[in-house]
């Protein structure tokens, strides 16, 4: 299988475990990702608020020069995917914006592909079945809590692959590895992400509820799969604590690192020492490393 794979802005950075446990899961599972060359920013949040043109341009850039090898996009990143989609579907119901941005891109772009995200590629193009043939170490004892965040399965006029108040394709992968998913509502509460230096109070506030309903609910670590998420809950969970006077010191994962340990790579392979919240102290007492 091929795929285009689109790293964002993060994942050479910020994200670098996601980027290095992306890489190995793919490999073993006998996935190609084609790196989209001279790709460019999403735009992200900032764009979309500040100009309705401008981020469907970029995407559809990406997109168009995917669309060119006859490939959908594999965007590891919960706001790359969430505006690919929204170009996908600019593109495709407005002709006059599709004019617009092809001139805009220099490129033709048709439309004809689309961009998924990990979970569902994952648990939709690899499958279960695939994923658990490959397992050498089951993740027996972890109590994990996943966390969806809001751009991965809202909105679901765009997403679609997922329960927007209740998914769980994330909690099949990981029961699928031998963890224990925990019930809990905060699956798609947002974290305040695109908050994370104009409104630090507002991060804190977010960030402490979402780690004390974990932490209520019994979960030894949050995975997620969007570096955006798994950066700011853990670059703030030290300021967090801080503030409402708790203790938390809770990695949260990305899906492919959790994929990753299970299939054997340690976890040194999978960039869990790049943490902000040590992993090592969990990793050995649920004898993973």
């Amino acid at each position: 299988m091929k795929i285009a794979y689109y790293p964002g802005c993060s994942l050479e950075s910020t994200g670098i475990e996601y980027h290095l446990s992306n890489k190995l899961v793919a490999k073993k599972l006998g996935v190609e990702l084609w790196e989209i060359p001279d790709w460019n920013c999403c735009g992200a949040s900032p764009a979309h608020q500040s100009d309705l043109f401008l981020p469907i341009a970029l995407n559809a850039r990406n997109l168009a020069i995917a669309e060119e090898e006859g490939l959908d996009v594999l965007a590891p990143c919960a706001a790359c995917y969430n505006r690919m989609l929204a170009a996908v579907e600019a593109v495709n119901t407005d002709e006059d914006m599709r004019a617009k941005v092809n001139d805009a891109i220099g490129r033709d772009y048709k439309g004809t592909n689309t961009a998924v995200n990990m979970v569902e590629f994952l648990h939709d193009k690899i499958g279960i079945d695939k994923i658990t043939e490959q397992i050498q170490k089951k993740l027996s004892g972890l109590k994990v809590a996943c966390y969806y965040g809001c751009l991965l399965v809202k909105p679901p006029a765009l997403t679609k692959f997922d329960n927007p108040e209740n998914p769980q394709t994330m909690d099949r992968i990981v029961d699928a590895l031998g963890a224990e998913t925990i019930v809990w509502p905060y699956k798609t509460e947002c974290c305040g992400g695109g908050l994370a230096i104009s409104k630090t109070e507002v991060i804190l506030k977010l960030t402490n509820e979402i780690f004390s309903m974990a932490q209520a609910s019994g979960a030894d670590c949050l995975v997620t799969a969007c570096p955006m998420c798994q950066l700011n809950l853990e670059l703030r969970q030290a300021a967090t604590e801080k503030e409402y006077n708790v203790k938390y010191n809770m990695p949260v994962f990305e899906i492919t690192e959790l994929v990753g340990l299970s299939f054997g790579f340690s976890p040194k392979e999978l960039g869990m020492h790049k943490h902000f919240v040590s992993t090592a102290s969990l990793l050995k007492e649920k004898q993973f490393a």
